[in-house]
C-alpha cells in the first residue's frame, strides 16, 4: 500500500518532467521586417545560443527547419511566401543545430500557429547512391556544433559534418526546378566532409553560355558527385512524402 500511495505521489512530478523535455527557445522575438530591406538570411547564433531571421518569410522558415523542398511543401496561404519577418530567438544554454531546428519548428507551432501532415506520394524521384567507384566522403566524428552544415553554391561549396539527410534537401534545392525529389539511398550514416564544384543546374531551353565564365565549363551536379564524391543521382520512381499545411496564421508583433 506504501508502494502503491508513493507511486501515486510521485506522478505529478513524472508527468511535468516529461512536459519539460520539449525543446524551446527561451525568448524569441518576432517582427515584421523593415519593407526597405534588400537582403536577408537565417542563421545559427554563434555558440549555439539560438537562431536569427532577417527579412525571411515563413515559407523558407519551414523549408530549412524541417528539410522539405518548396516543391513538396503544400496547401500554404499566399502570405506564406510575400510576408517577410524578422526573428531572434535565444535558449539559455548551448545546444547543438538539430536541437535548435526543434525549438524553432516549437517556435512555428507555437506562434505562428503550424499544424500540418505529412502526405506520401509515389512519383519521380532521384535516388542517391553510393557509386560503383565507391564514396570519397570523408567522415568527420567530431563534437556537433552550432556551424551550418554547407556553405557556398554553384562553383564551389564546401560540407562540414553534413548528415545525409541535410545532404539530399541541399541537393533538392539545387535541383528544384527538376521536380524530382532526392531521396537518399546510400545507407550511408553519420557526418561527412567535402567540397562539390559544379556549375548551376540550368531550365533545358538554357544554354550554359548564359553563365559567367568561371562557371560555364564547371561540369554539372550530376557528374560532380560522381566524379568528385563517389555518389549517383539515378532518376527512377520512389515514394517521398509532401509537407501538407492544415493551418497557419500570422503571429502578433512583440
Amino acid at each position: 500500500m506504501k508502494a502503491l500511495l508513493l507511486s501515486l505521489a510521485l506522478l505529478p512530478t513524472l508527468s511535468l518532467a516529461a512536459q519539460s523535455t520539449r525543446l524551446t527557445f527561451d525568448v524569441a522575438s518576432i517582427h515584421r521586417s523593415d519593407p526597405g530591406q534588400t537582403s536577408g538570411g537565417i542563421k545559427p547564433i554563434p555558440g549555439g545560443h539560438g537562431y536569427t531571421a532577417r527579412n525571411i518569410t515563413v515559407s523558407q522558415m519551414i523549408r530549412l527547419m524541417f528539410k522539405v523542398p518548396q516543391r513538396q511543401l503544400r496547401g500554404e496561404p499566399e502570405w506564406l511566401n510575400t510576408d517577410r519577418w524578422d526573428v531572434e530567438a535565444r535558449a539559455d544554454g548551448t545546444y547543438s543545430v538539430d536541437d535548435l531546428h526543434t525549438m524553432y519548428q516549437n517556435l512555428l507551432a507555437d506562434r505562428f500557429q503550424l499544424k500540418f501532415h505529412k502526405e506520401p506520394q509515389t512519383g519521380n524521384i532521384y535516388a542517391l547512391t553510393v557509386d560503383p567507384s565507391g564514396s570519397r566522403l570523408t567522415p568527420n566524428t567530431k563534437p556537433e556544433d552550432d556551424a551550418i552544415p554547407m556553405n557556398g553554391g554553384p562553383g564551389h561549396t564546401v560540407g562540414v559534418r553534413v548528415p545525409m539527410n541535410y545532404f539530399t534537401w541541399w541537393l533538392g534545392q539545387q535541383l528544384n526546378d527538376d521536380g524530382r525529389p532526392v531521396i537518399d539511398q546510400t545507407g550511408l550514416t553519420g557526418n561527412f566532409d567535402f567540397t562539390l564544384t559544379f556549375r548551376p543546374d540550368l531550365p533545358p531551353d538554357q544554354s550554359a553560355d548564359a553563365l559567367p565564365p568561371e562557371l560555364r565549363d564547371l561540369p554539372t551536379i550530376f557528374n560532380a558527385l560522381r566524379d568528385q564524391l563517389g555518389l549517383r543521382l539515378t532518376p527512377t520512381k520512389g515514394t517521398f512524402y509532401n509537407l501538407v499545411i492544415d493551418h497557419v496564421e500570422r503571429p502578433s508583433d512583440n
